[in-house]
């Protein structure tokens, strides 16, 4: 009984954490995330909207690039490459590091605290299942990085899964910074090349990005195989991981 009375507290602080986050998320992502999107999207309309704050801009596109960390349905390509058009290739940039590292950092710490619950409410069944062995693996750094690295792999879902795993958070805050680094840094240059007309380096880079896009998107299956296998230290079975007995 002493026991359980010990536990209730923490039960309960977990409930009202998850319920808080929970309803926020929603509730922005229903209210305010369609606008941002539509906004992003014209990234004129979206320059004019951020100079109107003056000083303040700069934060606010930091918060924007936060929001949609926890916001998975807001597009982040859209809001980094608005972010170049804004500010430029080397402000953008930095912006988009300062966002992206405030959102992760809010959403795997919210994660430590409200647990499998949140996460549930935020990844679908099978993402949790194709990633399970980072949450199982304490040693799961290069995996880590590698899918941050691959574009096609949903950054903001690993993020959530990332909450689970016992991994140290400044451990795992440096691995997904330097993972995104590059694809930060590649929209803001779309961005900013936009905004000045010079359309050449936007062809080749998106074209560039397209391609590593589909290829990732193709093979995220064997990549995600090969990172199993990896952790296991096991020889290609050629059997998916799916039909594999459980650990």
């Amino acid at each position: 009984m002493g026991r359980g009375k010990l536990r209730n507290p923490h039960l309960v602080a977990h409930a009202i954490l998850f319920a808080v986050f929970l309803g926020a998320v929603i509730f922005v992502s229903i209210k305010y995330g369609p606008a941002i999107t539509r906004l992003m999207s014209q990234p004129e309309k979206f320059r004019t909207f951020i100079e109107a704050y003056g000083p303040l801009s700069a934060l606010v596109y930091i918060l924007i690039v936060a929001l949609h960390i926890i916001i998975a349905v807001i597009p982040g390509e859209i809001v980094q490459i608005a972010g170049g058009y804004a500010f430029g290739t080397a402000a953008g940039t930095f912006y988009s590091v300062v966002g992206t590292l405030v959102g992760t950092v809010i959403v795997f710490f919210a994660t430590r605290l409200a647990g499998y619950s949140l996460v549930e409410a935020f990844v679908s069944p099978k993402s949790l299942e194709r990633f399970d062995f980072l949450i199982n693996d304490p040693k799961s750094e290069i995996a880590m990085f590698v899918l941050f690295l691959v574009p096609g792999i949903p950054k903001d879902t690993l993020v959530y899964i990332s909450g689970l795993t016992p991994i140290k958070p400044l451990r795992f805050l440096t691995i997904c910074m330097i993972a995104r680094f590059p694809g930060l840094l590649g929209s803001a240059y779309i961005g900013a090349h936009i905004h000045k007309k010079d359309y050449l380096p936007v062809w080749i880079l998106s074209g560039v990005a397209l391609v590593l896009f589909a290829v990732g998107v193709c093979a995220r299956g064997r990549i995600v195989d090969w990172l199993h296998r990896l952790r296991k230290g096991k020889p290609e079975t050629g059997v998916p991981p799916e039909e594999r007995p459980s650990d």
